[in-house]
C-alpha cells in the first residue's frame, strides 16, 4: 500500500482534498507577504508626500505594529467565532481596506491621520490572519503526514518577493501609491475569497462550536486561553522562537548597514548581502519539510542554531568577502526553520492550538519588533558589530529550549 492511501484513511479526506487545502493556505500566506511587502515598498513615497520625517514615518509603522499586536490578541476568539475560513476572510478584506486608506492618505489627499487608520487595519489584519492560517497550515500539516509548515513560510517569503517587485515596477512607471496599493487591495480580496473555497469547514480546532454543547461563558474562554502562558512547554517553544526571530528580524533592518558601516562596503554591497540573506533563508524553508521529516525537530533546530552561530561569527569577525558571504548565507539558514517549527509545534495540542499559536506568535513578532531598536541602541553605543553578539547569545537559548519542541508522537525522540 503506497503511502497516499495510508494518508486518506487516517485523515478520511481525499487526496485530491488535502492538497486542495495545502495550495489553499500557500495563497494566504503569499497574499500575507504581498500586502506587507507592498506597503513597506512605497514607505519612501508615501513620507514623501506625506511630508513625514523620520520620527514620524516611526511613530506611523508603530500604529501598525501594535494593532498587529492586537490582532494576535483576540485572532483566537475570531477563529472560535467565525471559524477559520471567514476569520481568514475577514481580516484579509481588513486588510486590503487599509491598504486602500493608506493609499489615499499617502497620496490622493495627504493625511497623516488617514495613513495612520489604514495601517491600524492593515496591522490587525495582518496579525489575526498569521494566527489563523499557521493554525490551519498546523491542522493541514497534521492530516497530510507530512511537514509542510516551513514551505508555507517560504510563500509568506515568495508573496514578499513579488510584492516589492511589483512595488519597484509601479515606482518605475510613476504609478502613484494610491492606485498601486488600491489594484493589490483588490487582488488580495479577490484572492482569498478564492483560495478559502478549498478551506474545509469544520468543528474549529479547540472550538464546540459546531457540537451541541453549550459554549462556555466569555470569562471562562478567556481564562482558557490565558492559561496557556503557564504551560512551561509553551514557554520554551517561545524561546526558539524569540532567538530566531530577533535573528531574522533583526538581519532584515541591520544586516545591510552593518556590511556598510561595520566592514566598510558600499550601499550595492550592503544590498547584495541583504539578497544573500533572504535567498538562503527562502531556500532553507523551501527544503525544510523533507529535512524535518527525516531527522526530527529537535536535531534540525539544534543544528541551525549552531549553524546560525558559526555564520554570525564569520559576519562579525570576517575580514575577507567570502567570510562574509558564507556567513551571511549560514545566517539565514540558522533562523529560517525556527518560526514555522515553533508555530507547529505549539499547534502540537489541538484542543487549545488557537490560542498556543497566538502566544508563541506574540513572542515571536516581538522579537520582531523590539530586536531591531535595541540592536539600535546597542549600536549607537557600541558599534553595530557588537551589537549583534545579542544575537549569538539568544541563539544558543534557542539551541538549549529546542527539546521542547520534540513532537508529541516521539517518532523521532
Amino acid at each position: 500500500m503506497t503511502d497516499t492511501p495510508r494518508q486518506t484513511a487516517q485523515t478520511g479526506r481525499p487526496t485530491h482534498e488535502l492538497t486542495a487545502w495545502r495550495n489553499a493556505i500557500f495563497a494566504i500566506f503569499f497574499l500575507s507577504g504581498l500586502s506587507l511587502a507592498s506597503w513597506v515598498a512605497r514607505i519612501p513615497a508615501i513620507r514623501d508626500d506625506t511630508g513625514l520625517n523620520t520620527q514620524g514615518v516611526g511613530l506611523v509603522i508603530l500604529s501598525g505594529s501594535i494593532a498587529s499586536v492586537l490582532g494576535l490578541v483576540v485572532a483566537p476568539w475570531l477563529m472560535a467565532r467565525f471559524g477559520a475560513r471567514n476569520g481568514m476572510i475577514g481580516s484579509l478584506i481588513t486588510v486590503s481596506l487599509g491598504l486602500v486608506l493608506v493609499g489615499l492618505g499617502g497620496s490622493v489627499l495627504p493625511s497623516v491621520p488617514l495613513v495612520v487608520i489604514g495601517l491600524a487595519l492593515f496591522g490587525f489584519g495582518n496579525g489575526a490572519v498569521d494566527v489563523m492560517m499557521n493554525v490551519e497550515g498546523a491542522e493541514a500539516e497534521r492530516e497530510i503526514g507530512k511537514t509542510v509548515m516551513p514551505l508555507m513560510h517560504a510563500f509568506f517569503s515568495f508573496g514578499t518577493v513579488a510584492g516589492a517587485g511589483l512595488a519597484a515596477a509601479a515606482s518605475a512607471i510613476s504609478l502613484s501609491v494610491s492606485v498601486h496599493l488600491g489594484i493589490i487591495a483588490v487582488l488580495i480580496a479577490v484572492a482569498v475569497l478564492v483560495a478559502v473555497r478549498y478551506v474545509p469547514l469544520r468543528a474549529e480546532v479547540g472550538d464546540d462550536l459546531h457540537t451541541d454543547a453549550p459554549r462556555p461563558p466569555w470569562r471562562e474562554r478567556l481564562r482558557t486561553n490565558l492559561a496557556v502562558w503557564a504551560d512551561v512547554r509553551l514557554l520554551l517553544i517561545g524561546v526558539i522562537m524569540l532567538g530566531m526571530s530577533f535573528a531574522e528580524g533583526s538581519a532584515n533592518d541591520w544586516l545591510a548597514l552593518a556590511v556598510v558601516d561595520g566592514h566598510g562596503f558600499d550601499e550595492t554591497t550592503g544590498a547584495v548581502m541583504f539578497g544573500v540573506f533572504t535567498v538562503a533563508i527562502t531556500a532553507a524553508r523551501v527544503l525544510g519539510g523533507p529535512v524535518l521529516d527525516r531527522y526530527g525537530r529537535v536535531p534540525v533546530l539544534r543544528t541551525l542554531s549552531v549553524l546560525g552561530i558559526i555564520g554570525l561569527s564569520l559576519f562579525i569577525w570576517g575580514t575577507e568577502p567570502w567570510m562574509l558571504i558564507l556567513g551571511t548565507v549560514l545566517w539565514g539558514i540558522g533562523c529560517s526553520l525556527g518560526f514555522p517549527v515553533g508555530m507547529s509545534a505549539a499547534a502540537d495540542d489541538t484542543q487549545h492550538a488557537a490560542a498556543r499559536v497566538s502566544a508563541v506568535a506574540m513572542i515571536g513578532y516581538c522579537a520582531f519588533l523590539v530586536g531591531p531598536p535595541v540592536l539600535g541602541f546597542i549600536g549607537q553605543h557600541f558599534s553595530i558589530l557588537n551589537a549583534l553578539l545579542v544575537i549569538l547569545g539568544l541563539l544558543v537559548l534557542s539551541a538549549l529550549a529546542a527539546p521542547a519542541a520534540r513532537e508529541r508522537s516521539g517518532r523521532h525522540g
